[in-house]
């Protein structure tokens, strides 16, 4: 089912794999609430349905598409949501909202199931895609260097060495260390293996403890939030959320289709021309988790980026994301185990890290001697990071490359898809929230 021998792997690599991908994305399970809880979305309501749009965009992608590339609920996606239910001051509440989620997600799923988003992926040009892959190694490096505290915020600087005595940075560096020599000496599983030893030395100096106990039943006090289309659209037509569903549907779109061309082209799964098999099953995965999780209460779901530690580790197909929707479902009954866990960043940072500097190689494969094509690769991989927003370093590479074919009189070239995005996307990042 899963294909392991053409794919070169095994069992035991793919629950490896999956149970690396569910450690360092597990924070989304309690830092989602937290972040919603703002816009008055209660905690335990948020806390399951981020669980369900992550186990079923997962167990989607595992049994249809046969990839390793997990879903769930998309950091930014989240403050964005909040922030348009309290920039309304009191005119929307969370349950308005999300029929805006809901509606872009029912957009969003009717369009994957056409050949539209598989021709999108087949026009991105091999050099934004380089591009991509690369950036996002760049943007997770740093999440991984911020969570660790070995990169800190600065007044003037923007970012500065971080406080090296500082204990949750000593743990850090020791697992980002111990990882580092477990991989050149080729040990199996060393990403994973840094992370169990990394975890048991926070025991021992204090930084992990149990002390809310290990399980909990979980409960969705508002039940379903939004289940009719019909309600759904008045009320995105009488509250005028039109901007707020096309951002929804933008972001996530390209979030998503850039992620996945990253982790695929570093799992090696993208064909010689840079197409992806089973696009468009993968492709539906997030859609249909974007639509069911809005209706029990959670912002746009998108592919993780974390995802890439699991191929690190050796992860192939939708065994390692089966393992991963299977652990997050579990995970519904070990609320205060896996906050414990994920709430000690110098765990999961060092692989975070690690992953960065493996999808950074990608670079030179880029045409760095055609300026025309280097510099949009070049602005993708730049302002990933910068502007800790995948979907907007796409949109600035999407909009730079048609202007520098067209002015090198190489118009013909660029896909006509190209064009009508690199439109959409300069509308987005001038008029609206981004």
């Amino acid at each position: 089912m899963f294909q392991l021998k053409q794919l070169k792997t095994n069992p035991k690599t793919e629950i490896l794999a999956g149970m690396t991908t569910f450690l360092t994305m597990a924070y989304i399970i309690i830092v989602n609430p937290i972040i919603l809880a703002d816009a008055g979305v209660p905690f335990d309501q948020v806390f399951l349905a981020t669980i369900i749009a992550a186990a079923v965009g997962t167990l989607w992608m595992a049994l249809f598409a046969n990839y390793p590339i997990a879903i769930a609920p998309g950091m930014g996606l989240n403050a964005y949501f909040t922030s348009v239910v309290i920039a309304s001051d009191g005119q929307l509440d969370y349950m308005t909202a999300f029929s805006a989620v809901f509606i872009a997600g029912i957009i969003f799923t009717i369009l994957s199931l056409t050949p539209f988003r598989e021709k999108l992926i087949a026009s991105i040009p091999q050099n934004l895609k380089h591009g991509i892959t690369a950036g996002i190694g760049l943007f997770i490096a740093f999440i991984g260097l911020k969570l660790s505290g070995l990169v800190a915020n600065h007044e003037t600087n923007l970012v500065q060495l971080g406080d090296l005595t500082s204990p949750t940075v000593l743990l850090a560096l020791f697992g980002l260390i111990i990882t580092v020599i477990l991989m050149t000496l080729n040990v199996y599983g060393s990403i994973f293996i840094g992370m169990i030893v990394t975890g048991i030395v926070a025991v021992f100096t204090g930084q992990l403890s149990f002390t809310e106990g290990l399980w909990k039943l979980p409960t969705l006090p508002e039940g379903i939030i939004v289940w009719n289309p019909i309600t759904a659209v008045s009320d995105v037509i009488s509250h005028g959320l039109y901007g707020v569903v096309f951002a929804f549907l933008i972001v996530t779109m390209f979030d998503t289709t850039g992620t996945m061309i990253g982790v695929a082209k570093q799992a090696g799964l993208l064909k010689k021309d840079g197409s992806m098999p089973k696009a468009r099953h993968a492709l539906l995965a997030d859609s249909v988790a974007a639509t069911i999780g809005s209706m029990f209460g959670t912002s746009p779901t998108s592919a993780y980026i974390e995802s890439s530690s699991g191929v690190a580790v050796g992860g192939r197909s939708g065994l390692t994301t089966l393992t991963v929707a299977i652990l997050f479902m579990i995970a519904a009954f070990f609320g205060p185990l896996v906050s414990a866990l994920s709430g000690v960043s110098a765990i999961t940072a060092p692989a975070l890290i690690i992953v960065g500097s493996l999808m950074i190689s990608v670079v030179k494969e880029i045409e760095w001697e055609s300026f025309d094509e280097a510099f949009p690769a070049f602005l993708i991989i730049l302002t990933m990071p910068l502007t800790s927003s995948i979907a907007t370093g796409i949109a600035l590479g999407f909009i730079t490359y048609p202007i520098l074919k067209v002015v090198k009189g190489k118009w013909r070239q660029v896909p006509i898809l190209l064009y009508v995005f690199a439109i959409l996307f300069a509308y987005q990042l001038l008029f609206l929230a981004h």
